[in-house]
């Protein structure tokens, strides 16, 4: 029996696109709480989505960076995850989800073998993980930011660690995505909107109906 491909859907911004998604049949949805980001919200916003999605689809808060408080206030708002985006250590990780009883998601920038080569270390203290493209040192967000890394890299990795594939994916590389890496599962934010921090809702249909799609290919 084939893994359903989980399919996660961040920066969310409103309750009219989350319906869409659930509608959709996508699996997570992510909310941004980082104010360098156009997608952005503040954490009594994602309160109240989450709170209205609860049991319908597992819902993500990304944070950067956050100090305890931040992670206390986050995990309050009824999210199923945190979102790890920054520099956050293998220890911090361990500890915040020791200190919110909250599964820990962590996305790691990829752009080396080094990279990969860090990926086991996280996998032992984090619920699930995200391979992003690693952002230029002038970049002011972490992230993708719409670009794609080198798939291949992933090559050397463990292939018992499972992995969401992050970073540029669009309608257009998704199916090439799924058959070329088979990740455990996708997460797609820019490549879902045609004006940036806007999903469309026509491009989030394409997306997750041409990943299921590849996966049954």
């Amino acid at each position: 029996m084939t893994r359903n491909l989980m399919i996660k859907i961040c920066g969310i911004k409103t309750r009219e696109m989350a319906e869409h998604v659930v509608a959709q049949g996508a699996d997570m949805i992510g909310f941004a709480h980082f104010e360098k980001s156009p997608r952005h919200l503040p954490l009594e916003t994602i309160a109240a989505l989450a709170g209205a999605l609860s049991g319908r689809i597992e819902t993500a808060i990304l944070l950067v960076d956050p100090d305890d408080a931040l992670l206390d206030l986050a995990a309050a708002t009824g999210v199923d995850w945190l979102q790890l985006h920054g520099h956050e250590s293998v220890a911090r990780v361990a500890e915040a989800g020791t200190r919110t009883g909250k599964k820990i998601l962590r996305a790691l920038p990829i752009g080396s073998a080094e990279d990969v080569a860090r990926v086991p270390e996280y996998h032992a203290v984090a619920d699930r993980l995200i391979l992003d493209a690693k952002p230029p040192q002038s970049a002011t967000r972490p992230g993708g930011l719409g670009e794609v890394f080198d798939w291949s890299l992933l090559e050397t990795l463990d292939p018992s660690i499972p992995f969401m594939l992050s970073g540029g994916l669009t309608i257009d590389n998704v199916a090439d995505a799924v058959a070329t890496v088979r990740p455990f599962g996708l997460d797609v934010s820019s490549g879902v909107e045609r004006v940036k921090g806007e999903k469309d809702a026509g491009l989030v249909t394409e997306f997750i109906a041409r990943a299921r799609a590849a996966q049954g290919s």
